[in-house]
């Protein structure tokens, strides 16, 4: 498999930036055998099947702060920065989350126009912050990859080519529905979220993963994709570019649990719990759309798989996924490389991850 089929670093071949990991410090170990059960699309599937039906590129377990479990797919190591694509947007939710423990972004309610004057137009002019977080703003957008001619696929084009504009871009899209009455994904809140995230910060999205990175001793450095040359004013594409080892996102995932490492905190745990929780009816796990998921609700830019907000998902396209379990304070990390053709086993497939990896971590954690 070449590295657009693994997803290893694909921003390699477009515009892109190096986060540096200085201070590498990798996870304590203490490998040991899961002896997982899978009950999914109609049987039972032991860890080696379901890896294999679900065209996984790595799994990496970790609980209580100890890595137990690693596996990596053929012609993929553990140095590999494996491409997140919408996982991208959980990473954004915890450096935003940063902002607003540190002061920097006080009030959700508030307009995003009040921060970034250039969406005082368009469908983004009446929008809260908390409504991009949670994906209400009621733009009108879909999100269709599989359509080569949709405003998605054209803005995964400009990252594509180098093209850059994204940011002028988002003042464009024309207003929907009220603001706050429907879900629907929509990466542009992600890329708003972030202009305002950077706004009121005054670091961008590389640079605030770089102070992220040296608090919990990545293992390498993190790549994230650019909509143009960085001496261009290329901006991150925050939805969906990052790409990090798959021992560096089980970091993510690890912070996910409550918000500190190695003891001390990092994002405010009040965020964390926060982030894991659908905040209305309509984002509770199994009221989303169901094209989107019967398993999953939606918090902020984290895909809670329960009502308490113990358990949550990030999720990306043709399976990436970091499962945070955390009253287990279990951590699984699962990348794929499925084919996206075939819409009904796209959809099959997420289906089983959604129960395997629930599955997975249990198994680990009374291992």
């Amino acid at each position: 498999m070449d590295d657009l089929d693994t997803f290893r670093e694909p921003q390699r071949r477009f515009a892109h930036v190096e986060v540096p990991a200085p201070d590498p410090r990798p996870w304590p170990r203490d490998d040991r055998p899961i002896e997982a059960c899978i009950a999914g699309a109609g049987r039972e599937l032991g860890l080696e099947e379901f890896l294999a039906v679900t065209s996984s590129t790595s799994c990496v377990v970790v609980v209580d702060g100890v890595l137990v479990h690693e596996w990596y797919a053929d012609g993929v190591t553990a140095d590999d920065r494996l491409l997140g694509n919408s996982a991208t947007k959980s990473a954004l939710s915890l450096l935003t989350g940063i902002a607003v423990g540190r002061g920097e972004l006080p009030d959700l309610d508030a307009p995003v126009r009040d921060v970034v004057p250039e969406l005082a137009v368009g469908g983004y002019a009446k929008v809260t912050v908390r409504q991009v977080l949670t994906m209400t703003t009621g733009v009108g957008w879909v999100e269709d990859y599989h359509d080569p001619d949709s405003a998605a696929s054209a803005m995964i084009g400009r990252w594509r080519e180098g093209r850059g504009g994204i940011r002028e871009l988002l003042a464009d899209i024309p207003a929907g529905d009220a603001p706050g009455t429907r879900y629907a994904y929509c990466s542009p809140d992600s890329m708003v979220l972030d202009w305002v995230r950077e706004r009121v910060t005054g670091t961008t999205y590389p640079e605030a993963l770089a102070e992220l990175w040296r608090t919990v001793g990545a293992e390498r450095p993190a790549v994230v994709g650019l909509d143009a040359p960085v001496d261009t004013g290329g901006v991150a594409m925050a939805a969906a570019a990052l790409a990090v080892t798959a021992r560096d996102w089980a970091r993510i995932g690890w912070l996910q649990v409550d918000g500190s490492w190695d003891g001390r905190p990092v994002v405010a745990r009040s965020w964390v719990d926060a982030s894991s929780r659908p905040g209305l009816p309509f984002l509770r796990p199994g009221r989303l759309p169901s094209t989107i998921t019967t398993h999953a609700g939606f918090g902020y830019h984290w895909w809670p798989t329960t009502d308490d907000g113990s358990c949550v998902m990030a999720d990306g396209m043709r399976g990436q996924f970091v499962y945070v379990d955390r009253p287990r304070r279990t951590v699984v990390v699962k990348t794929s490389a499925w084919p996206y053709d075939d819409a009904w086993w796209d959809r099959q497939c997420r289906d089983l991850c959604y129960l395997g990896l629930p599955a997975i971590a249990e198994a680990a954690a009374r291992a």
